[in-house]
């Protein structure tokens, strides 16, 4: 099997951890990183941005973007063969947002890590649509991470456990359906979408969608979306950020074809890789998609 691709990793460089609440230790080891990859047989991770209250202290997302985006490039331009950069954007404006984007070519960053949601703003913005204009005109992948600071549900519920466990994938599954309700997934039909965690609870809802909608258009309740939720849902990516399930995994291949899934370790925040590619490697599928899964060739054409 050829060495595997990591689909969401994270490294935090110090100059930006240092401003954060959660993300001070053990955030910042490179060493330690490339290490572990070696031990499991990782040949190249994707690095994203873990959504931050970075911004806040740093005085503006300008600056966290900055900061942030050169440090990744500076990794990327040290292990070209191990790391693949995803650059950051300032999302409170507009014409910053596009400044920095057209940046990433000069810095070697190859991806666009955008957060499910911004203070309650979701992806279907009319802010972002220059983003995806961009990203179908240069052909540059998307990812979509679960944000954590005001997540759905935490103006309700403010919980140390329920919060990252409930409320971030939930934040990425509205994210989704809002890009799909919005007409961005079908006005940037030819933007690749890469989410996180399996996409929250998509599959486990993916029926519900769709009947659902056939309900509430017969009685025209819902505007006519062109073709089933789940036929938007088929076209994006997914990655397994850190799933020790197999059950999880076999769910989503309902809701997706497994080349549309990749791996994803979630490191450092799973500290259990070695079970996250067991529950791939263990499972029934056969191996030719356990490898694409694994070794996903969106990411190794990067």
């Amino acid at each position: 099997m050829s060495g595997i691709i990591d689909a969401h990793s994270h490294f935090m460089p110090q100059e930006v951890a240092k401003n954060t609440t959660f993300f001070k230790v053990h955030w910042s080891n490179l060493e330690r990183q490339l290490s572990t990859m070696d031990q499991l047989g990782i040949e190249k991770s994707l690095l994203l941005y873990p959504t931050s209250d970075a911004h806040i202290q740093m005085g503006s997302y300008q600056e966290l973007c900055r900061i942030y985006n050169e440090n990744i490039a500076e990794v990327v331009k040290k292990y070209p063969d191990r790391f693949i950069g995803a650059g950051i954007l300032p999302v409170d404006d507009q014409d910053e947002m596009m400044r920095e984007l057209k940046k990433f070519k000069g810095l070697g960053l190859k991806v666009i890590s955008l957060a499910s949601s911004y203070d309650g703003k979701y992806l279907d913005d009319e802010i972002f649509h220059p983003i995806y204009a961009y990203a179908q005109k240069n052909q540059m992948l998307i990812q979509v991470h679960s944000q954590t600071l005001n997540p759905i549900g935490e103006e309700r519920v403010k919980d140390p456990l329920l919060s990252p466990v409930l409320e971030y994938v939930f934040d990425v599954s509205m994210s989704v359906g809002k890009l799909m309700m919005s007409g961005v997934l079908l006005d940037f039909s030819d933007v690749k979408f890469l989410i996180a965690h399996y996409g929250g609870v998509l599959p486990f809802v993916k029926e519900r969608f769709d009947n659902t909608y056939q309900m509430l258009r017969k009685r025209e309740y819902v505007k006519d979306l062109k073709k089933m939720p789940s036929q938007y849902f088929q076209n994006l990516y997914f990655d397994t950020s850190g799933s020790q399930s197999q059950a999880a995994l076999l769910c989503t291949c309902e809701l997706v074809d497994p080349s549309h899934i990749l791996f994803g370790s979630d490191f450092p925040a799973n500290q259990n890789i070695i079970d996250s590619i067991s529950a791939i490697k263990d499972s029934c599928l056969d191996d030719v998609k356990k490898r694409g899964i694994l070794s996903n060739i969106l990411l190794r054409s990067l």
